[in-house]
């Protein structure tokens, strides 16, 4: 996953209504509800059927850490769908996204000004049109690389072009060199 694919599903998270179960047992039986069998929920978290078994069972505990991980990202991705859909509807329709980051920015600008890319500390609320762009993009498999491109081109307008009212000839921006990225909405 890229750095705006983990923003996304951060933000997701932090609209849970309940935590996700955190036993592992618990873990195990919300997959199986949603995979339907041992063998769909071995395949998705990577061990045998046998080890689902025995986690489903109580008869194993602990596995290793990268399982534990996997599993706990298993159940994350699929916790909640109602409330995940919920929120970036009304994002999309109302809300609009807002978009805190420090990267590089760098622009191509009329002859005669800076177009040398810098590190900005940026918090930009971007219109719901860019945040229904962004979901639509994810939700169709779109690389990191062409939704740091829809952000991007929110922030022109938005920041550096302030909706229309200075920086006219500010022609292109792009995001690069990521330190952090964050999304609310």
């Amino acid at each position: 996953m890229g750095e705006i694919e983990n923003a996304i599903e951060r933000a997701d998270r932090e609209s849970f209504t309940h935590e996700p179960p955190k036993t592992l047992k618990g873990q195990i039986g919300y997959l199986m509800k949603q995979l339907k069998s041992t063998r769909a929920v071995a395949q998705e978290i990577g061990v045998s059927q046998r080890s689902v078994e025995r986690y489903r069972k109580g008869e194993r505990k602990h596995p290793p850490k990268h399982i534990a991980d996997k599993i706990d990202a298993a159940v994350r991705s699929r916790w909640q769908p109602l409330v995940r859909k919920r929120r970036r509807t009304q994002a999309a329709a109302t809300g609009g996204i807002t978009v805190e980051t420090r990267a590089r920015f760098g622009y191509t600008a009329p002859v005669g000004t800076t177009d040398d890319g810098r590190f900005r500390r940026l918090t930009v609320h971007l219109p719901p049109e860019y945040a229904q762009r962004l979901f639509d993009a994810r939700d169709a498999g779109a690389s990191d690389q062409e939704m740091r491109g829809i952000i991007a081109e929110g922030f022109k307008d938005v920041y550096f072009q302030d909706g229309g009212s200075r920086a006219m000839g500010l022609s292109d921006v792009e995001i690069n060199d990521i330190d952090y990225l964050d999304l609310d909405y």
